[in-house]
Order: structure tokens, then C-alpha cells, then sequence
């Protein structure tokens, strides 16, 4: 390494953030960017440690140590060659990813760990600016003809490695813009949406064609793929939401918790919204659900000025630090995070049980009815949960958010059209992430289940070396090493 006692001179330094108070006024990213001194300092860090997990912990086999010594030693153009060996897209990634190559570090046994995603997406920035990244065609063409559905970043990371292939792509989304659940469900304060056109503009240099407001199962139909293209790829996501049939749900204010992000990102690029507004502003918001998507409802609420902010979770409050018993080095922490947007206002509750949405005289929501419960084995020596008596309780709220996941892929359209089998979990059922029709592949949530945007990269560049083996009888596409098993699976 370049420097090899770098953990032990400098301190985990990360970027520090813009103020609360003013960054809720806009929707620019939170985090001011670090001088590329400290960001060479923070990659003297990494340490020459013999067996490198992070490798593991990320989903995608990220060749760490190696760009963060050619960062450490100002090869910036180096580090970018790395790491777009196994990430088509560091720039997403760098900002938005959990980090579960950091929580496998070996300097996290004992020291906090290397800000890896930090100079990931530093990385990314520099060869945006130095004009690094350029638009790189194929030399030659198959003259294979692939569709991806869908353009969220496993559709993405397909095209772009299929298209590197040789193979001419086409990317449908049913939307009006490209990106998926990065351009609708991430918010802009988190993901600024020129960081995804100034990709998808070198994309299309390089030859792949997308189609906006092409729904492949409703106006266009699955026959004409399969007629038109010699390989068919589905990466529209597992965009069912999960819903909490619960008394009250048909109230006015109860909606699931991407309605409310989309709206609003589309608010931000300017596009009209064809339905009623979901505001947040100057009322009671209640987010249920304690994952990254409830997060960014409590961050997207403080925008809209809203008068209070809640985010309430069914399970006990996660501990401060690891247990060292239970949830070892090099797992994924399960541990309480606190998000920027927690940072920005918020009450936080655990361990709340949802019983009513409740209603004023004009169907609309007023409040909501909980109570708290307690977690414990039950006599079945199963983890259960019982309700505590004389907490039941009505808050305020007239606007509920259902960000509590999601439980598949979308039933009708292209699935139902294809016949496609799915699994006991309702994803679309995959053999080398090829469906139960020929020529018909997956990949991303849609195949996985939910996820991270990190696995969605990794499987569209896995089903895309599957698709270019199938086609063409082997693939150059580079591969995953599956000699070990990710410990970030669970992450």
C-alpha cells in the first residue's frame, strides 16, 4: 500500500454536512464535498491487511485496496479503470449506498473503518471532471438485438454491459424519464438527477437507445419482443408495495410511501403530476416503517415544512453498538442508524403497533391508534411480540406513509402475459437468470426481491453475462468471483 501505517496517522474523516436548517429548503445533495488532500489521507487508511473482506462485504468484488492506493498516490484515471471493472456506476453507488464493504473492514475490528464510499464516489467525480469517462463503443456488433424492461440500475448495468458486448439494446421504462427507482424513489437531496443524465447521455453515446412511456405488458406487448429482439431482459423491479390492511386504510391521507417520493422528485425536475398533490406541509406526518425509504419520507416531510414528523417501527429499538455474540465482525451491524434526514427533525418511536387509521366526519385522516408492544419468545420458542396494556393511544396525523417494503414484482403486464413462474416469495423464478421462457431473462429486485441499489448493479451484470453466453455460445464479459458467499446478503 501506498502508505502503510496510514491507519494508525490519520482518523476517519467524512464530509461534513450543510447545515439542517438550511439544506431543508432545498433538495441539493447534503453532504459539501472534502478536499482531495483529506480524500487521499482517508485512502492512506487502507490497510495492507493480507486477506481484504471488503472485497466480501461488497456485493459487486470491488477491487478496494487497489484504487484506494492509486487515489493515495493521485492516480485518479487508474483508481477510475479499477473500479469500473466491476461498477459500471460508481457515481450512484458513492452516494447512496449502505456501505457494506466498510462494515467488513478489517480496520472496523477494532478502529473505524475506511470511508470507502466516500472516495468511491470521490473517484467517480474526478473522472467526470478530467474527462476520463468517455464514451467507449463496441468495436464490433453481433448484430444481436437485446430489450431490457425496465431502467433502474440493474436495467442499466445490463444495458451497458451487454451493449460493451457488442449487442444492440434497447431500454423500455414506463415512465417518462429513465433511472427507475433511482430517478423516482430516491429523493434529490440524497441523488441529484443530472448525476443520472450525464451517465445516461454517455450511455447513448455509446449506441444504446432507450424508450420512455413504453409499458411492455400494456402498450407494448410482450410479443413484439420477443418478435423484434433475439434476448429479452427484465429488471422492472419489485415495485409491489407492501400494504397494512388495517381499519381506516381507505381514509384520504393513508399512501404508500413512494407515491409521496415520486411525486415529489418529479416536483423538483418540473414535470406535471397527473393526480392529486401529496403534501406533506403544515400537517401531521406519521412515516411507518424504519428502513431507508422511511427515512427519506421524514427528510422529503421536512421540506414540505410539515408540522411534525413521526416515524414509528413494529421491532425493538436496534442497539448503539454491535453484539460481539450475536452480530460479529465481519457481519452487516445491525445497529441503530441515524440518517441524515433524522439529523434535519424527527421523533423516532419503536416497538409500535399500528391498530387504526382514524377518520374525521369527512373520510379524511385525523389520526392513528397505536400501542406499544413487547418482543419476546413465546411458548412456541418463536420471537413474538405482545401488546402492553394501557399504552393504546391516538396521535395526531393526517398524513400516513406506508414504507414498510415491498412484496414482488407486479403480477399483471409482461408476467402475467409470459406465464412466468415465480417463487414462493413472488419473484420472477430464474435458472442462470433465465425465466421459465426461453430467451426470457431477470435480474435485480424483480428476481431477488428488494434490495440494494449495489446488489440491482450486480445482478444486471450477472444476467448480462448469462444473456451474452446464451446468445453467443461464451461470454468476455467479466465475472463475479462466486468462490465465497457474500456476507453482505443480508445487508
Amino acid at each position: 500500500m501506498g502508505q502503510i501505517d496510514g491507519f494508525m496517522k490519520f482518523d476517519r474523516e467524512m464530509p461534513k454536512s450543510r447545515d439542517p436548517k438550511e439544506r431543508i429548503k432545498d433538495y441539493k445533495e447534503v453532504y459539501n464535498p472534502l478536499d482531495k488532500e483529506k480524500v487521499k489521507q482517508q485512502a492512506a487508511r487502507c490497510m495492507d491487511c493480507g486477506v481484504p473482506f471488503c472485497h466480501n462485504g461488497c456485493p459487486l468484488g470491488n477491487n478496494i485496496p487497489d484504487f484506494n492506493d492509486a487515489v493515495y498516490n493521485g492516480k485518479w484515471e487508474e483508481a477510475i479503470k479499477i473500479l469500473s471493472s466491476t461498477n459500471n456506476f460508481p457515481e450512484f453507488t458513492g452516494r447512496i449506498c449502505p456501505a457494506p464493504c466498510e462494515a467488513s473492514c478489517v480496520l472496523s475490528i477494532n478502529n473505524k473503518p475506511v470511508t470507502i464510499e466516500y472516495i468511491e464516489k470521490t473517484i467517480a467525480e474526478q473522472a467526470f471532471e478530467k474527462g476520463y469517462l468517455k464514451p467507449s463503443p463496441p468495436k464490433q456488433r453481433t448484430g444481436k438485438r437485446v430489450a431490457i424492461v425496465g431502467s433502474g440500475p440493474a436495467g442499466l448495468a445490463a444495458a451497458a454491459q451487454l451493449n460493451k458486448a457488442g449487442h444492440w439494446v434497447t431500454v423500455f421504462e414506463r415512465s417518462d424519464r429513465i433511472g427507475g427507482l433511482l430517478r423516482y424513489g430516491i429523493p434529490d437531496f440524497k441523488l441529484e438527477k443530472h448525476v443520472i443524465d450525464r451517465r445516461l447521455r454517455l450511455m447513448e453515446q455509446e449506441g444504446i437507445v432507450f424508450r420512455t412511456n413504453a409499458h411492455v405488458g400494456v402498450n407494448i406487448s410482450a410479443k413484439h419482443l420477443q418478435d423484434e429482439f433475439d434476448a429479452v431482459v427484465m429488471c422492472g423491479g419489485a415495485s409491489a408495495p407492501r400494504d397494512l390492511p388495517i381499519p381506516g386504510r381507505q381514509l384520504k391521507g393513508v399512501h404508500f410511501a413512494m407515491e409521496f417520493l415520486s411525486q415529489q422528485n418529479k416536483r423538483v425536475a418540473g414535470d406535471n403530476i397527473f393526480a392529486e398533490d401529496i403534501l406533506a406541509t403544515e400537517k401531521n406526518v406519521l412515516v411507518i416503517g424504519g428502513g431507508d425509504t422511511g427515512s427519506d419520507c421524514v427528510g422529503t416531510s421536512n421540506r414540505h415544512k410539515a408540522k411534525s414528523v413521526t416515524q414509528i417501527e413494529l421491532l425493538a429499538k436496534p442497539p448503539l453498538t454491535r453484539n460481539e455474540a450475536s452480530n460479529p465482525w465481519p457481519l452487516w451491524p445491525m445497529i441503530l442508524n441515524t440518517s441524515s434526514s433524522h439529523e434535519e427533525g424527527v421523533n423516532r418511536e419503536w416497538a409500535i403497533l399500528t391498530k387504526e387509521f382514524v377518520g374525521d366526519s369527512n373520510g379524511r385522516l385525523s389520526g392513528m391508534k397505536i400501542a406499544e408492544i413487547k418482543w419476546g419468545v413465546n411458548a412456541q420458542g418463536k420471537m413474538g411480540f405482545e401488546e402492553i396494556p394501557g399504552t393504546e393511544r391516538v396521535i395526531p396525523c393526517e398524513l400516513a406513509l406506508l414504507a414498510i417494503g415491498f412484496v414482488g414484482a407486479e403480477k399483471g403486464g409482461l408476467v402475467e402475459e409470459l406465464k412466468l413462474e415465480l417463487d414462493e416469495r413472488g419473484n420472477i423464478r430464474t435458472t442462470n437468470y433465465m425465466s421459465s421462457q426461453e430467451g426470457v431473462f431477470s435480474a435485480g429486485d424483480v428476481r431477488r426481491g428488494q434490495s440494494l441499489v449495489v446488489w440491482a448493479i450486480s445482478e444486471g451484470r450477472e444476467a448480462a453475462r448469462a444473456v451474452d453466453t446464451w446468445l453467443m455460445g461464451s461470454s468476455n464479459l467479466e465475472a463475479k468471483d462466486e468462490s465465497f458467499v457474500h456476507i453482505s446478503e443480508e445487508a
